[in-house]
């Protein structure tokens, strides 16, 4: 197992699962901020527009990365910086995964849906 492989294992996924449900209103959010477009798209392009938003919208990417490397201690830090170009891409896939497979959780609120 590479040293890369091992911090996404003993280091992002435990960091990015207990961040969940934060990610999940993060992106709710990041919908609301973009006019709730997100609600009117086929699957197929919702799942378009979640990869889209994490891997070009760079403020937002750079959020994400904060949410996680936050969490860091000051080894698993000293460790991350060290290659994290690599790490970051390792990072963004494992949101964007959680993301992407939680997708039931983003339908349009109550107060959107036409009356």
């Amino acid at each position: 197992m590479s040293s890369d492989e091992a911090f996404q294992n003993k280091t992002l996924r435990p960091i990015i699962k207990m961040q969940n449900d934060l990610f999940v209103n993060v992106f709710k959010n990041y919908i609301s901020k973009r006019k709730n477009v997100f609600y009117d798209l086929t699957l197929p392009k919702q799942l378009a527009y979640i990869e889209n938003a994490i891997h070009k919208d760079m403020k937002f990417r750079n959020s994400l990365k904060g949410m996680v490397i936050g969490q860091f201690t000051v080894e698993e830090y000293e460790l991350y910086i060290q290659n994290s170009s690599a790490l970051n891409k390792r990072m963004m896939n494992i949101v964007k995964e959680r993301l992407l497979s939680s997708i039931q959780l983003f339908i349009k609120p109550d107060f959107l849906k036409a009356v």
